[in-house]
């Protein structure tokens, strides 16, 4: 802890034992300091992180609007989660805010923003508030923002952060955003941070003429975020990129009709072969399946892959830059004790990144039914060179384990990795 942030805490406490609350005093300093000590950083440090999450994980993959960047940059993202996870804010992934519910990665925050074009006169809608940190970074880019959580704890904290923070412009309300906002449309853009399979009726119908609503949908686990835009009272759509949001509750839940099936986990499109119809920004074509591609590229080589005709390769020379794929699935470790994976992988010239942790492996990142973290299992990482080999692992599921995410690829590291068809098998628990 600094010595201004000790010097401060000597005199809160101070203060308050001259005030005779000699039976608070130490008990408020105890606080204090756990708080400091829990945040750890100072405004600078945060915004430092902020600045280098934007560069590296906004700027460089690709994000352009100049007033979506801006707005990245001054959106404090650690007031937005738990205390406990601060020193997480700035790093690119989601992190759990209770209530089984998360905070989107902020590329993915940056990239949906752009997507809808935000205009100063724009009045937009918002479904799956969250933690509030979307709506904070639309602000200050439209006229208004409307956002509805369907839990209402959620609901209740985010109008609380939102309105301390200033945020005048946004107003929440606990709701399902299945239905959307009827009395407040229509509405210029609508964006959806949670996913239902089917678009919902109720927000192609309140999205203005000439409007745009971008919208991950899909099956639990498999999603395809969709830019929408409403043209002669008709929704035409664009696919953009496979991604992950947790599902939209209530109506939308209801009526879904696949469901994930959590005693038999499997890898979809491990070999790479199925590939969504949309090419990416620089005109490659993109693997389904895997969500959060970053410096992904699908090789087409028959003579070279291990199975088909697809394999794909992760390059970086920048060392600490996210360099990924993942997905997830269900899986209930009561009933599943192991998941047998198989895979190939080659690589050049592997060496890590800023850190020891910064190594290409694969991690299976296990979650209880909060979404909390309940731990990992990893095969153990790839370092150098060396050509095509088969990978076989047993990786032991944590009791609690309810869902799981799975991450392939340099992970922080600088070199070239490629992967190959990538299975998995569950053992039931005995």
């Amino acid at each position: 802890m600094s010595l201004f942030k000790q010097n401060r805490i000597r005199k809160i406490a101070a203060v308050l034992r001259t005030a005779g609350a000699h039976h608070v005093a130490y008990p408020i300093l105890f606080v204090l300091l756990a708080l400091s000590t829990a945040s750890g950083q100072t405004k600078e440090e945060l915004r430092r992180a902020r600045d280098h999450m934007v560069d590296h994980e906004i700027v460089a993959a690709g994000v352009t609007n100049e007033r979506v960047i801006r707005a990245m940059r001054t959106t404090p993202r650690h007031e937005f989660i738990p205390l406990s996870l601060r020193r997480r804010a700035y790093l690119d992934m989601a992190l759990a805010i209770g209530h089984e519910q998360t905070i989107s990665p902020p590329f993915i925050v940056a990239m949906m923003t752009q997507q809808i074009d935000p205009q100063p006169s724009d009045r937009v809608l918002e479904v799956g508030t969250g933690s509030g940190y979307q709506a904070a970074v639309l602000s200050g880019l439209v006229d208004s923002v409307y956002s509805i959580e369907i839990v209402q704890p959620l609901a209740h904290k985010a109008a609380r952060t939102l309105k301390r923070l200033k945020y005048d412009n946004v107003f929440v309300k606990a709701g399902d955003g299945y239905l959307g906002w009827p009395d407040k449309a229509p509405f210029d853009k609508i964006i959806v941070t949670c996913s239902p399979e089917k678009i919902p009726p109720a927000l192609a119908r309140q999205l203005k003429e000439g409007g745009r609503m971008i919208v991950p949908v899909g099956e639990r686990y498999q999603q395809t975020l969709y830019l929408l835009t409403k043209r002669d009272g008709q929704m035409v759509q664009e696919a953009l990129r496979p991604t992950l949001f947790v599902p939209m509750t209530g109506a939308a839940e209801q009526g879904r009709q696949a469901k994930p099936d959590p005693l038999h986990p499997t890898v979809v499109n491990g070999s790479f072969e199925m590939l969504l119809k949309q090419t990416s920004p620089d005109g490659q074509p993109t693997p389904s399946g895997w969500h959060y591609q970053r410096q992904l590229r699908l090789v087409i080589d028959p003579l070279q892959a291990r199975h088909g005709k697809h394999f794909i390769t992760f390059a970086n020379d920048d060392p600490g830059r996210g360099c990924r794929a993942l997905q997830g699935f269900a899986i209930d470790g009561r009933k599943v004790a192991m998941l047998d994976v198989s895979l190939w992988v080659r690589g050049q010239s592997i060496r890590r990144g800023q850190n020891l942790r910064q190594w290409p492996r694969l991690v299976l990142t296990f979650y209880d039914e909060r979404r909390a973290a309940v731990g990992d299992a990893m095969i153990d990482p790839w370092k150098g060179t060396f050509d095509w080999q088969q990978e076989l692992a047993r990786l032991r599921v944590p009791l609690r384990a309810r869902e799981a995410i799975l991450r392939i690829g340099l992970l922080g590291a600088v070199g070239e990795i490629s992967f190959d068809d990538i299975q998995m098998q569950a053992t039931t628990a005995n």
